[in-house]
């Protein structure tokens, strides 16, 4: 058993240049790992909280009054790490010590457990994962990336879309190699329709890599089709447009409509559902997230059965917490939910979550946050729960990081080929 020896924590910066948290684990004085927090800028209310009092010193001096509980213990226990860290923070949703605290603590237990172990942390974390037989007797399969081509809403400045991402996935891709590149393609050949455009743009990019541009919700899609065109790919085939509505944060409780406050005009709650069963079904999406908002289960209920091909994905809806996302099951909400380890706290909390969605054929995707770190476990999260889709940017360190990860699991026995979609 690897035993825990010694933590630490420091506060650190995140992408967006935001405090953020730290943490070490090693095991039998050698293995060390090592997690810093990501934070995220559109925030579902039920999800865990990110530091107490949004205050990642608080945290910080949280663990080191506790730090003490972990020693000697299993690190390849994450159930008793994580009931370890409920004896100082009891909260369903970590308002005392913080989601994020909860998150480096466990994924650092995992990570200084797969050194120890000397396999990939993807192999230590399946035996947490639903059929763990067949993880035992088959290789491992990759997600596809999906990357964030074009940002608006919360991700990006005023005059960008509303829409908060455009994502790209290149889903007839045969190898991982081949997925990425291609997406990296889509990105640079939009640059270059947005130069041509407007040759005053200045190349800006919002927090995940996708560009920021002055455009409203229609030109951006549909200069994000012509970029996959102008490549020689087909729409819905080769290459798949997936869209982050976002919509918590366009929803008025006030006036309970959506506020499309750059575009200038409102949607009630069935306008929405026609926007954006319009925007699905031109642009044959492969994939869209939060198009209501995040207590709308019957509205998303309404979209997941007009569009049974299509990943109708639950993020603030579900906010990788399983109470919630029984909610959603029982009331046929979506067919796919992200997986967000820092929207559930603990490590354990997130892999009982994706075990519920496996269990209710609810596909995965595994995402990273608008403020990142450039740590690359989550690419690990990503194949051990079997996620369809991995979520995590374009450009940007941050983002390359998991996306690098990825390249250097291709050489790995264990894995073989991408997973279906």
């Amino acid at each position: 058993m690897p035993q825990i020896t010694s933590a630490k924590a420091r506060i650190l910066y995140n992408s967006r240049g935001a405090k953020t948290i730290e943490v070490d684990i090693q095991t039998d004085n050698k293995f060390l790992g090592r997690v810093c927090a990501p934070s995220g800028a559109s925030v579902g209310k039920y999800e865990a909280t990110s530091f107490p009092n949004s205050d990642p010193t608080q945290a910080l001096k949280i663990f080191n009054e506790n730090k003490q509980k972990f020693m000697g213990q299993d690190a390849s226990d994450l159930k008793n790490i994580h009931d370890t860290i409920k004896t100082f923070d009891e909260t369903p949703n970590y308002s005392k010590c913080g989601g994020a605290l909860a998150f480096a603590i466990t994924i650092a237990a995992a990570d200084a457990t797969s050194k120890s172990l000397k396999q990939p942390l993807f192999k230590t974390l399946s035996t947490y994962t639903t059929d763990n037989n067949n993880h035992q007797t088959h290789r491992f399969k990759f997600p596809f990336p999906l990357g964030n081509i074009l940002g608006g809403g919360a991700h990006a400045g005023p005059g960008t879309p509303d829409i908060q991402e455009i994502l790209v996935c290149s889903n007839g891709a045969k190898t991982i190699q081949d997925a990425i590149q291609t997406n990296l393609q889509v990105h640079k050949e939009l640059g270059k329709i947005l130069q041509k455009k407007d040759p005053a743009f200045t190349n800006g990019r919002g927090d995940e890599g996708g560009w920021a541009p002055k455009l409203n919700n229609e030109q951006a899609l549909e200069y994000s089709t012509r970029a996959i065109e102008n490549l020689g790919y087909t729409l819905g085939k080769e290459i798949s447009l997936g869209v982050d509505f976002a919509s918590s944060t366009q929803w008025s409780q006030q006036t309970q409509k959506y506020d499309y406050n750059r575009a200038g005009f409102q949607n009630t709650p069935q306008e929405q559902i026609e926007f954006v069963s319009k925007i699905i079904s031109k642009y044959k999406l492969i994939y869209a997230e939060d198009a209501v908002h995040e207590e709308a289960y019957q509205d998303m209920a309404e979209l997941r059965s007009r569009f049974p091909d299509t990943m109708i994905t639950g993020d603030d809806l579900t906010v990788t917490n399983k109470s919630i996302l029984q909610k959603a099951i029982d009331q046929k909400s979506c067919n796919a939910a992200i997986l967000k380890v820092n929207q559930a706290g603990s490590l354990w909390d997130a892999l009982q979550f994706a075990q519920l969605a496996t269990q209710n054929n609810i596909k995965l995707i595994t995402s990273h946050r608008s403020g990142e770190s450039t740590d690359s476990q989550i690419t690990h999260i990503g194949i051990a729960t079997r996620s369809k889709m991995l979520k995590v940017g374009i450009l940007g360190g941050e983002r390359t990081a998991k996306l690098n990860e990825l390249l250097r699991l291709s050489e790995h026995d264990l894995i073989c080929g991408m997973i279906q979609i």
